[in-house]
């Protein structure tokens, strides 16, 4: 039996392009509050074998990755969650505060496959794009999702993969965006995933 997969794709501009019968895709919504909605819902309404976010995303310029690459996320942090202090803006993860929490920092995705010849990226999601105040240093890519969609099926236990493609520089000086571009490149990878998923 094929495995049973479904898609998120944050808004119908990315969804556009795709095409597939075995599959179910939904727009979940742009941003963290309704990734996390639309990612547990779809876990308990299809019961799925896996579920990928895919979309399109920003590169960060020091990154080696151009406009147009498509990669499988490892990595989400949920970078502008935190303080500002007199010192500057610090994670919610690294802030000297004698409270009981989770210290939620970066999250990884045990579930890549070895086998499949597909580039990996690290990102970060954000509720401000391009806000000044976030460390960026460890990460390839920005979006408004991941980390939330992590965070979900890390708790709930599901196995899940995120799929992106840049389409536009991280920058307010570089304006250089491809969005249709993005997305026929994100679909692309996307239907190469699926089908290695469902021949595995």
């Amino acid at each position: 039996m094929p495995a049973k997969i479904v898609v998120l794709f944050p808004t119908a501009t990315e969804a556009s392009l795709f095409r597939s019968d075995d599959v179910i895709s939904i727009v979940s919504g742009v941003g963290l509050t309704c990734t996390a909605y639309a990612t547990m819902k779809a876990i308990y309404e299809h019961r799925p074998d896996w579920l990928i976010l895919s979309g399109i995303a920003g590169v960060f310029p020091h990154s080696d990755m151009k406009i147009g690459d498509v990669a499988l996320v490892e990595a989400e942090v949920e970078s502008d969650l935190g303080f500002f202090t007199k010192d500057g803006f610090i994670h919610m993860a690294h802030l000297p505060i004698e409270m009981d929490f989770e210290r939620r920092h970066t999250l990884h995705c045990p579930h890549l496959p070895e086998d499949l010849d597909m580039r990996r990226a690290r990102g970060i999601s954000v509720n401000a794009a391009m806000a000044p105040f976030i460390d960026t240093t460890q990460s390839d890519l920005e979006n408004m999702e991941g980390g939330a969609f992590f965070h979900v099926c890390l708790k709930e236990q599901q196995r899940f993969i995120e799929l992106r493609a840049i389409s536009n520089i991280v920058s307010t000086e570089d304006d250089q965006w491809d969005m249709m571009g993005s997305v026929a490149a994100m679909t692309e990878g996307l239907h190469r995933l699926i089908r290695h998923l469902q021949q595995g």
